[in-house]
């Protein structure tokens, strides 16, 4: 049975999703105020998303998504900390009295693992094997620390799809190829052509490139855009409606395309890293969210992969 959001949470959210929002993942520049975080957000009448601040000096949101089924529920990604991701199960909790069922870690980043603790035993989680690998080394590397998480045994890997079906939904949990991370997954649910993309797809938040593969990056977007899907969901930027979640998905890949451009005339041009940090002219991504403190990792990471280095 579902239980009743309060109505505020509903009609904050809803109003948020109207093809005039300001194309920002600023919340203030959005209109929004620190108190309207933690929230909610409704996409469909089964699908959720589940937005909080990330932490750190610039203000954006991590953003997760939950489905309510009759058999259960399943969450793509969680929060970056134990208490941020026990909100988020609290909120699925205001949502349905179904349990959780399924969490697929789409992302092996701290800020979308660090809580994962907090999901209740026994649930299934789906992940790809290399991010399974870099989960179990930070197992290892932090055990005995009081916040310690261990992924269980019997996750399931995720090595290109896998395809589940809960309470008469279907989800695709797809590895599109290497972008953020190397073991990025996103979740398609083809009746309702909602596809969560997690790290692959950041709304108005600059390029983020510390471990990520640039080339096989615009692969991946790619992928997704050949999916033709009404709604993409970011893994961090806010949630849209249909229309502008493809447009922001396009800018994003024109964003990444930009960068590494902008990279690769420095670097074919003989530019010394370093300097080409301080030379780069990132455009009108310059004032997106994060571009101040990712735009010198970007410049690095793309000179990695032009001379060969990144594998």
């Amino acid at each position: 049975m579902t239980k009743a959001l309060t109505t505020s949470v509903v009609l904050a959210a809803l109003l948020q999703l109207s093809p005039n929002v300001v194309r920002t993942a600023d919340p203030t520049m959005r209109g929004l105020k620190a108190s309207d975080f933690p929230r909610t957000v409704r996409v469909t009448d089964t699908v959720y998303t589940y937005e909080d601040f990330h932490s750190g000096t610039e203000k954006f949101t991590t953003t997760d998504m939950f489905v309510v089924t009759t058999d259960g529920v399943l969450v793509a990604d969680g929060q970056g900390s134990p208490d941020a991701t026990k909100g988020l199960v609290d909120a699925i909790r205001k949502v349905t009295d179904k349990p959780i069922r399924y969490v697929v870690i789409c992302s092996d980043h701290g800020d979308h693992t660090a809580g994962n603790a907090s999901f209740p035993p026994g649930v299934q989680d789906l992940i790809h094997p290399t991010s399974k690998a870099v989960l179990d080394k930070q197992s290892a590397a932090h055990a005995g620390s009081a916040d310690a998480w261990k992924l269980p045994a019997s996750a399931t890997l995720v090595f290109d799809r896998h395809t589940i079906a809960v309470g008469g939904e279907e989800f695709q949990v797809l590895f599109l190829g290497r972008a953020h991370t190397g073991g990025d997954l996103s979740v398609y649910l083809p009746k309702q052509r909602i596809v969560f993309m997690s790290e692959t797809f950041l709304n108005r938040v600059f390029p983020a490139m510390r471990s990520a593969y640039p080339t096989d990056w615009l692969g991946a977007l790619t992928k997704a855009e050949q999916m033709n899907a009404d709604i993409y969901i970011p893994g961090h930027g806010f949630t849209e409606a249909g229309a502008v979640s493809r447009e922001e998905l396009r800018n994003y890949h024109k964003a990444l395309q930009s960068v590494m451009a902008e990279a690769t005339r420095l670097y074919k041009a003989g530019v010394a890293v370093d300097d080409a940090i301080k030379l780069a002219n990132f455009g009108e991504y310059a004032s997106w969210t994060l571009a101040g403190s990712q735009g010198p990792v970007a410049i690095r990471k793309v000179y990695e992969e032009l001379s060969g280095e990144l594998k």
